[in-house]
């Protein structure tokens, strides 16, 4: 008969003294909740709270002096179907997306194409196209753009056609053409990849025979595309908001004939001019699904057309 011998238990290893000079795990979690509780008071505060607020004004009958109360569907239903003021500031709104963002990221490339290759005064050509981009959010600068396409402005005087903001047909193109003109951060953008694609490529490309044109098409869009996407997301949002241009060439009317009439212009004659603020509040949220399904779209339609060097296909 044999026997087994059953090994003695063994204790188990300390564990490791912390290093000198370095906090345990929940001290260093408590610095961190410290620093962040700032951001996160007020994100909660100034953002969620609000936000929750907004999405219960929806469903209510709310004319800011009156408790809300509570109806239900009927701000979005008479929305879609018994406003047709709604519908014409949703064209009017893809119709300024359609022509400002396009003409907005095709001269912001083309200037920082050509501050890329500029040998002096780079530095100063690049903080003077970006200073619009500082200054045209605000009325001020709104105003003076409306003078400018105004009768008897600037652009009637040159090219003689009038009064550009009192012509139904052109008054949401001087609205976009104030957008265009605040080209300097996509610009930035632009330029910042730009010096960052190899100098190698295009002096492969040329020893290949092609040419400027060429050498634009197959080396410096597609290296340049995950920056174009990033402007094209970006500015596309901001498109898809805009307020001031549209409310200070109009005179906060949308006119003449509705015609710049943008979705946050008419949110705000709703919500602060009518006093219809769960009204109001409806069209905020649509217009927040809208824009999360635009760009749910274009990065859905991004893998077809941007190229990330590190996975080596489009």
């Amino acid at each position: 008969m044999t026997t087994t011998d059953i090994p003695a238990p063994t204790a188990r290893p300390p564990r490791p003294a912390p290093a000198a000079g370095r906090r345990p795990k929940r001290e260093r979690e408590g610095a961190a909740w410290v620093f962040l509780s700032p951001w996160v008071l007020g994100a909660c505060v100034l953002t969620l709270l609000p936000m929750a607020v907004s999405l219960y004004l929806s469903f209510t009958d709310y004319d800011l002096f009156n408790p809300p109360h509570w109806v239900g569907l009927r701000n979005y239903t008479q929305m879609f179907t018994e406003d047709p003021r709604y519908w014409r500031s949703v064209v009017t709104t893809l119709t300024y997306v359609v022509i400002a963002v396009p003409l907005q990221l095709a001269l912001a490339l083309v200037v920082a194409l050509a501050l890329k290759t500029m040998k002096r005064g780079k530095g100063f050509y690049r903080s003077a196209f970006y200073a619009p981009s500082l200054l045209g959010a605000s009325m001020s600068i709104a105003l003076v753009w409306r003078a400018v396409f105004n009768d008897g402005g600037t652009v009637d005087h040159l090219l003689g056609t009038g009064g550009w903001v009192n012509k139904p047909g052109w008054a949401l193109l001087a609205v976009a053409l104030l957008t265009v003109w605040q080209f300097g951060a996509p610009m930035v953008i632009f330029l910042a990849g730009l010096q960052q694609i190899p100098a190698e490529l295009y002096e492969a490309a040329a020893v290949d025979g092609a040419g400027r044109w060429r050498q634009f098409r197959a080396v410096t869009v597609p290296m340049l595309s995950p920056v174009l996407f990033f402007n094209l997301v970006l500015q596309t949002i901001q498109a898809f908001q805009v307020f001031t241009p549209a409310f200070a060439v109009s005179g906060g009317k949308g006119g003449p004939a509705d015609s710049t009439l943008v979705y946050t212009l008419y949110l705000y004659d709703r919500g602060f001019v009518a006093s219809h603020m769960g009204y109001a509040s409806a069209m905020a949220w649509v217009l927040l699904l809208v824009i999360g399904a635009v760009t749910a779209v274009l990065f859905r339609t991004s893998r077809s057309w941007v190229f990330y060097a590190s996975e080596g296909d489009r």
